[in-house]
């Protein structure tokens, strides 16, 4: 399997977090937080006024994300978007994220998201793109629906690049998919983090 098809993959576990990875251990939760030190098999984060132990796995996934640029995103380009309903019930994103080729199709569809009441992720194809006052609207399709989502120039446009455990230094930003353990600490199933001065916008 290519790099490109396993973070592909990584990616529907990021976004998803819900009942279609549910765990006998509890539903999976998005955990973002900034690394305080790597002991072993602990990693210990800083979230919100707390300190949290993130027990990692020997097949725990960890992968990173870099910029691209929002001229690149076109027609038929694959992209996830989370983003902001406002008034008109028009889409703001919040940031862009391009799919490999590879892993066209990962979760595709219009779903809630957790950053915030109205906040939504949409993985979709672009069908055209328009130039707006501050950015692009993209007209996307998915299964069952259609989207416009404007993407201003500000907010960050990523694809996904390699990581290790050598990447997991402390002051570094993560975006963790974890479940509860029986202790109150979390499992870490899917790791992506700050690399290259690029933090993980989802």
């Amino acid at each position: 399997m290519s790099i490109s098809t396993k973070l592909g993959i990584l990616f529907s576990v990021v976004l998803v977090a819900s009942l279609s990875v549910a765990s006998a251990q509890g539903k999976p939760q998005r955990v973002r937080a900034k690394i305080v030190a790597l002991h072993g098999d602990v990693l210990q984060v800083e979230r919100g006024s707390r300190t949290v132990s993130i027990e990692l796995k020997p097949d725990t996934n960890i992968s990173a994300v870099k910029n691209v640029s929002l001229s690149d995103v076109k027609a038929g380009t694959y992209i996830g978007a989370p983003a902001v309903q406002g008034t008109g019930g028009k889409l703001t994103a919040s940031a862009l994220l391009v799919f490999p080729e590879a892993a066209r199709g990962t979760q595709e569809g219009h779903f809630p998201y957790d950053f915030g009441a109205t906040s939504t992720m949409t993985n979709a194809n672009v069908d055209a793109v328009v130039e707006a006052t501050n950015g692009r609207e993209l007209s996307v399709s998915y299964k069952g629906g259609r989207q416009k989502i404007v993407v201003p120039e500000s907010v960050p446009v990523v694809t996904f690049a390699p990581a290790t455990r050598a990447d997991l230094k402390a002051g570094k930003k993560v975006v963790v998919v974890a479940i509860r353990t029986p202790k109150g600490s979390f499992q870490a199933l899917v790791l992506l983090v700050e690399k290259d001065g690029v933090v993980p916008p989802l």
